[in-house]
């Protein structure tokens, strides 16, 4: 049986959720800072689905020290109860190698104290639950404690904002053509900055085509939606929707 509060976005019912912008000086760093909010005092816990995207976060919760999330490669399925709040950095894909000491794939499916990577003092002691305050803070400390420069991550970084804008890219070939690397460098170079390889990348973002026709609230010909996104049939979009998604785009689509 489902939790009824999945269903129709009975979820807003108790979370809330918001994006704010990063300063200038951070805007080739960090996509967004998001930030959601939730009361469940006097009800169950709640079990939340969170689909990835290729981006490293740094997450700041009353409840934990800050940490730096790796990329995962598959859903995330969280438990939230009582009453708190959670403050999350999008960095952008590509650009996380300049602070970490390492690869990105050796931080991919994992989790680590933000304290091994970034330097101190990481803001301390702001409220949680005032996301605008704490993001200003933390946006103020990322100012003063810039990495070098990376021209391949800033270059990397460029090939998945394309990726991300061109739904006529859908297999790794057409990427070795667009950005003129043989397959075996980008494979190595996804790896090293992104943390993926380029083609659960690809995945990722022709997927996101789908929650967003979904978000239109317009019926959908899923077997056009297919073809559009270059699948052989309407049951390979359903079956590579739900390995990621972890249940099928309809039943997905009650939850919205």
């Amino acid at each position: 049986m489902r939790d009824p509060r999945e269903l129709a976005g009975s979820w807003s019912s108790f979370q809330s959720h918001g994006f704010l912008p990063p300063s200038p000086a951070l805007r080739s760093l960090v996509a967004r800072y998001w930030w959601a909010r939730w009361d469940l005092t006097g009800q169950p816990a709640y079990e939340q689905l969170i689909i990835p995207y290729p981006n490293v976060h740094l997450t700041f919760s009353a409840a934990a020290d800050p940490m730096i999330r790796g990329v995962n490669r598959g859903r995330i399925r969280r438990v939230l109860s009582g009453r708190d709040a959670v403050l999350g950095v999008a960095f952008r894909p590509g650009v996380f190698r300049r602070y970490l000491a390492a690869p990105l794939e050796t931080v991919t499916d994992r989790s680590l104290p933000a304290s091994a990577v970034l330097r101190d003092p990481l803001p301390q002691h702001v409220d949680v639950l005032d996301p605008a305050a704490l993001a200003s803070a933390v946006d103020a400390y990322l100012v003063a404690n810039l990495p070098p420069a990376d021209a391949v991550g800033d270059e990397v970084a460029a090939w998945v904002e394309t990726i991300a804008e061109s739904p006529d890219l859908r297999r790794v070939d057409q990427l070795t053509a667009r950005f003129s690397v043989s397959e075996r460098q980008l494979q190595r170079l996804f790896a090293e900055h992104v943390g993926v390889s380029p083609k659960w990348v690809l995945r990722r973002f022709r997927l996101h085509e789908v929650t967003s026709r979904m978000e239109a609230r317009s019926p959908i010909d899923w077997a056009a939606l297919a073809a559009d996104l270059g699948y052989a049939d309407q049951s390979h979009l359903t079956r590579d929707f739900t390995n990621m998604f972890g249940e099928p785009p309809t039943t997905y689509a009650a939850r919205y």
